[in-house]
């Protein structure tokens, strides 16, 4: 079994990145884990075309489809994600932005194959869940396009530095004996 543990931070030094690290030190030996950054991949924004929905396929030609392939393979995917400004990364959402071939709203649709597993980790900086509720339901919303099966989430508060990790080490940990 296969696990893709995102980092949907640009950043790959800070929190996040630490939190995508003790989640892929934290899955093996159950699964094979692969972990990502979104800042590894290069592609547009979104130019609102809609000729995906006629093809199935995105006119624009960039790394969107080497992750895809990562998804694709991947039985178990984990998006870490921080808020910004109340919600995921702007990189990440233009990412999911692109992803319109595979959504399941329109046909014909590009598929990846059935039977995925997502969970969701989401990180602020301040106190308050309802930012990590609002990033955790972006990211369930973009499984269920995806048809990825949204099957947990952990929300962390006060969380800005990697130093405030490690308090919550023992969180994490548990939410991956979960996965």
């Amino acid at each position: 079994m296969k696990a893709l543990v995102i980092n949907c931070s640009p950043v790959r030094t800070g929190a996040t990145a630490l939190i995508v690290k003790i989640v892929s030190e934290q899955l093996p030996p159950r699964y094979y884990v692969k972990d990502v950054c979104i800042d590894d991949y290069h592609f547009s924004f979104c130019k609102g075309c809609r000729s995906c929905h006629e093809t199935a396929e995105c006119v624009l030609t960039d790394d969107v489809v080497l992750l895809m392939k990562e998804f694709e393979m991947a039985d178990i995917i984990v998006c870490v994600s921080p808020s910004y400004w109340a919600d995921v990364p702007g990189q990440f959402k233009a990412f999911i932005d692109r992803c319109t071939p595979w959504c399941n709203t329109h046909e014909p649709h590009s598929t990846i194959p059935s039977g995925k597993k997502g969970y969701v980790i989401a990180l602020r900086t301040g106190p308050n869940i309802k930012e990590c509720e609002r990033i955790i339901s972006t990211i369930e919303h973009f499984y269920g396009h995806l048809e990825v099966e949204y099957c947990g989430s952990l929300g962390l508060t006060s969380i800005e530095y990697k130093e405030a990790v490690e308090n919550r080490k023992d969180e994490i940990t548990a939410f991956c004996q979960q996965i």
